[in-house]
């Protein structure tokens, strides 16, 4: 096995230097957007600016796993944002690099989305700008979502940027290596709203939205999908009891 995997789309051949090169460009820039278990990081080349996700080294039966069994996290981010298509940013390509023949260090790259900001903003801000429009728009979106049979498990307000452009508003969602492709029944794509850890009534607006679009019952709809908020907002808070830490509403 040679000590790296390089994947490119066809479409950005271009970039395939700056994949194999990737650590030096990585470590030498400092312009950190994401950083907890993987990092994130702003990166420009050939004048274009490139999001390139570094995913944490996994421990070593991970590495076995990763390496004969299951395929990376970063192959997995490719190639769901190949099939999901508009849904996010284009993909670039990846490159995993191996040591004693077991899969180390492993990257991520993409277009950069010049996103006004993620849905985390409208959702905690009452005054928000056109909040009750951007709503209604991420109910829609979140339709096409699923009619596409996408279901994404981490489908939570700092993975869903929104950037307004004339009288559009557009979205794109990330983190992508975790989804499943599936039919879903209502009630699951009434669970993936769960996340958003939204308020009730900015849900309504959402799920009312949604529920007009199903041609489906309004008040049925709402009920089940603040069952399924609450139900998490729940869960969350007592794991965060348990370790001693601030509980959220």
């Amino acid at each position: 096995m040679s000590n790296y995997k390089l994947v490119i789309n066809k479409k950005f051949k271009i970039f395939e230097d700056f994949l194999c090169n990737i650590k030096e460009f990585f470590n030498a820039n400092s312009n950190t957007i994401h950083k907890a278990r993987n990092e994130i990081k702003v990166l420009e080349y050939k004048n274009k600016d490139l999001v390139v996700k570094s995913f944490k080294v996994p421990n070593l039966l991970n590495k076995i796993i990763y390496t004969f069994f299951k395929k990376s996290k970063a192959s997995k981010s490719y190639e769901y944002a190949l099939k999901i298509g508009n849904f996010t940013p284009q993909p670039i390509g990846y490159i995993e690099f191996f040591k004693s023949s077991l899969i180390d260090e492993s990257f991520f790259v993409s277009e950069k989305f010049d996103y006004d900001c993620t849905i985390r903003e409208p959702l905690l801000d009452a005054n928000y700008p056109d909040k009750i429009e951007i709503f209604k728009a991420f109910a829609r979106f979140t339709y096409s979502l699923h009619e596409s049979n996408i279901y994404h498990l981490d489908y939570s307000p700092g993975n869903i940027l929104l950037k307004k452009e004339n009288d559009e508003i557009i979205f794109k969602i990330v983190d992508i290596n975790r989804m499943k492709f599936f039919d879903m029944p209502l009630d699951l794509r009434l669970k993936n709203f769960s996340k958003l850890w939204a308020k009730d009534e900015d849900l309504e607006i959402i799920i009312k939205e949604y529920a007009k679009i199903l041609n489906n019952d309004e008040q049925e709809l709402i009920s089940k999908a603040l069952k399924f908020s609450h139900k998490h907002k729940a869960k969350i808070n007592l794991k965060k009891r348990l370790r001693g830490a601030k509980v959220v509403d």
